[in-house]
């Protein structure tokens, strides 16, 4: 008899998690709201569609984030393969054409046999088995039926995107490519360097703008990783210039020095016609955007063609709400992706396959996946599901979350190289045990259903 899973989201979580548990042959109903239901971040119908940034982190082999995509490659993660077909130079990161990423995304669902899709909004929560990746955008109507559901109360942080300018509209006289400390063969970034008058005036005019929100923000509602350029500024005068723009490992070929500060961009697509500005999550209002953002060296004449944005993001309560497969208690209804707190793109797409594995045990009576806590992966669940948690925040992958060596090591680089090793063997020995859910053959996923 087949089964099916209802999943209600296609973002990286509920992409990947669908596309997981049909490649195990099961039946597959995606329940996405848009374009029926617009989100305020979104700006297409298409799955996967990355809203704050093109970019999903490191690759270093020696970095949290790159321990995680090791980990989902292991694991044969369909939307980490896609974000490679798609990747365009970034350093040491991968970042993606974000149309070509998520165009990938779709066709894949869109033509695959096992997963039925349906164009609604969900407003309450499905008779299960059923994952929920509605993100961190959830519906208030979805979110309300989960809190209900959960007994706990509903909590939200703010998040903010970055403006996205044209390529043919950088000065590129001023504006120079290089990577920080050459990383990459190439310069990857374009960099717009600033001198301490131009820097002191950008702060000034930055602190002066006109904001969409214009209380000042309490600080527990602001995401660390998401903060408001704006906001940061409002720190310190050179928080920004030991931040965002640091000019670190970055030297102007027209003076062949370090520039006082730097505003990096990052392409958007493979064709590099569009640039991201790098750490400019911003909450000023479009005029000023413009207004203030023109100030940088190179960008007086820039072209938007995004203006930055500020949502609300909500997260559940996820290590006194649900189990350690972020599984409501004693159900098979599962959250995945930022919804439960984990936070950033490759965690939730790594979520969405874990509630995918996990969904799939329980359809085969099989014990549910456990991964080694020296890992990142595991790590994250470990942290995200600890109900001696006293105030839960959304965290990234890193290594504060892994646990420390047996032997105690000073030197940074060696202990994270020593963290590596044993996260690369604890996860390849863990998979090795579970031939019931990671049954390889060749390259091919098979199935027992």
């Amino acid at each position: 008899m087949k089964k099916q899973v209802t999943v209600i989201g296609a973002g990286l979580a509920g992409s990947e998690c669908a596309l997981q548990l049909a490649a195990r042959g099961i039946e597959v109903l995606l329940i996405e709201q848009r374009p029926t239901k617009q989100s305020p971040a979104h700006h297409t119908s298409n799955f996967a569609e990355l809203v704050c940034s093109n970019s999903l982190k490191s690759t270093k082999e020696e970095s949290a984030a790159g321990i995680l995509k090791r980990e989902l490659a292991g694991m044969k993660s369909f939307l980490l393969q896609f974000a490679q077909d798609t990747a365009v130079p970034a350093g040491g990161a991968l970042a993606v054409d974000r149309e070509k990423f998520s165009s990938m995304v779709t066709a894949a669902i869109s033509s695959n046999p096992l997963i039925r899709v349906e164009r609604r909004e969900a407003v309450e929560i499905p008779a299960e088995p059923c994952v929920i990746a509605a993100g961190p955008l959830c519906s208030d109507s979805l979110y309300d039926a989960i809190s209900q559901r959960l007994g706990t109360h509903r909590m939200s942080f703010y998040d903010a995107a970055a403006p996205i300018i044209a390529a043919d509209s950088i000065d590129r006289s001023i504006v120079f490519a290089q990577s920080r400390y050459s990383e990459g063969e190439k310069g990857d970034y374009l960099n717009c360097p600033l001198n301490k008058d131009e820097y002191g005036m950008f702060i000034q005019e930055l602190l002066a703008a006109c904001r969409v929100v214009s209380h000042e923000f309490e600080q527990r509602d602001l995401f660390q990783a998401c903060q408001p350029i704006e906001e940061v500024a409002r720190t310190g005068v050179d928080s920004l210039r030991f931040g965002a723009l640091k000019p670190v490992g970055l030297t102007d070929p027209r003076d062949g020095r370090r520039p006082w500060a730097a505003v990096q961009l990052r392409a958007e697509n493979a064709d590099a016609t569009a640039y991201n500005l790098v750490g400019f999550q911003t909450n000023l209002v479009w005029g000023e955007q413009r207004r203030v953002f023109s100030m940088i060296p190179g960008l007086g004449e820039a072209e938007f063609l995004r203006y930055g944005v500020m949502h609300r993001n909500s997260f559940v309560d996820a290590p006194h709400a649900l189990t350690p497969s972020f599984a409501i208690p004693h159900t098979h209804i599962r959250l995945a992706g930022q919804l439960t707190g984990t936070e950033g793109y490759v965690e939730a797409i790594a979520s969405g396959l874990l509630a995918a594995l996990n969904t799939y045990a329980d359809l085969i009576a099989a014990p549910e996946i456990c991964l080694p806590k020296t890992g990142a992966l595991g790590s994250l669940v470990s942290y995200a599901t600890d109900p001696n948690t006293k105030e839960y925040q959304p965290m990234h992958v890193n290594f504060g979350l892994f646990p420390p060596l047996d032997e105690e090591i000073k030197k940074k680089d060696e202990r994270r190289r020593r963290m590596t090793q044993r996260a690369q063997r604890d996860f390849d020995e863990y998979l090795s045990t579970r031939h019931d859910i990671f049954v390889l053959e060749g390259d091919a996923l098979v199935t027992n259903l």
